[in-house]
């Protein structure tokens, strides 16, 4: 009788991963499935939707200038009036005929690209970096962190021209700069955290 009112309090609960645990309170998290709604637009808005728009972000149309809000041209509306289906410039054009909305679909496809290019060797770079350092500790934690005071101390300007020089221009020269700004950040963050880790009591005992 013992053992079944032992078993009667137990509270039976299926076993999950962390991986299921951390999506099952992401999913309760009402702030949080916002965002990702939010996100989820901005990646269609920006990586499906350039794709069948019927303008290019290149392309200049004559007789489109400085169009407004869901505005056409003279041209456009002939077109329509002869019955032909004219898709409107939803953001307007800019002074070449260039249909704004693309444009701003494949701006936010580059920044979007520099964004999560940059934070992943940010990730894997500074982490790494800075475990290594905590971990090791002595002589070369210390040349590793002097590394990193040195390279905080130029500004970031100076290594996007120098890169330029060196990569050209593109994508390329801002995604190294940015990495290599922010990453020190983490590394940081990740040898403070290991060296905290290398004075708890189940390290020390081990």
């Amino acid at each position: 009788a013992c053992q079944e009112e032992k078993q009667s309090l137990v509270s039976r609960r299926e076993s999950v991963s962390l991986w299921r645990d951390g999506v099952r309170g992401f999913k309760k998290n009402k702030i949080a499935m916002a965002s990702l709604t939010v996100v989820i637009i901005i990646l269609i808005f920006a990586f499906i939707l350039p794709a069948f728009y019927p303008y290019s972000y290149e392309q200049q149309i004559r007789g489109s200038e400085n169009l407004g809000l869901m505005q056409y041209s003279e041209q456009e509306l002939q077109r329509k009036a002869n019955g032909e289906f004219v898709f409107p410039h939803i953001f307007g054009t800019d002074s070449l005929g260039r249909d704004y909305a693309v444009r701003i679909m494949m701006g936010s496809r580059i920044s979007l690209i520099v964004g999560i290019v940059a934070s992943l060797i940010i990730l894997l770079i500074g982490s790494t970096y800075g475990a290594i350092s905590g971990y090791f500790g002595g002589k070369v934690d210390l040349i590793m962190m002097r590394i990193v005071d040195v390279i905080s101390a130029i500004p970031t300007l100076l290594y996007v021209i120098l890169l330029m020089v060196v990569l050209g221009s593109g994508m390329m020269p801002i995604i190294v700069a940015l990495s290599i700004t922010y990453l020190l950040g983490m590394a940081r963050l990740v040898r403070g955290q290991v060296l905290g880790l290398k004075e708890q009591e189940f390290v020390l005992a081990a």
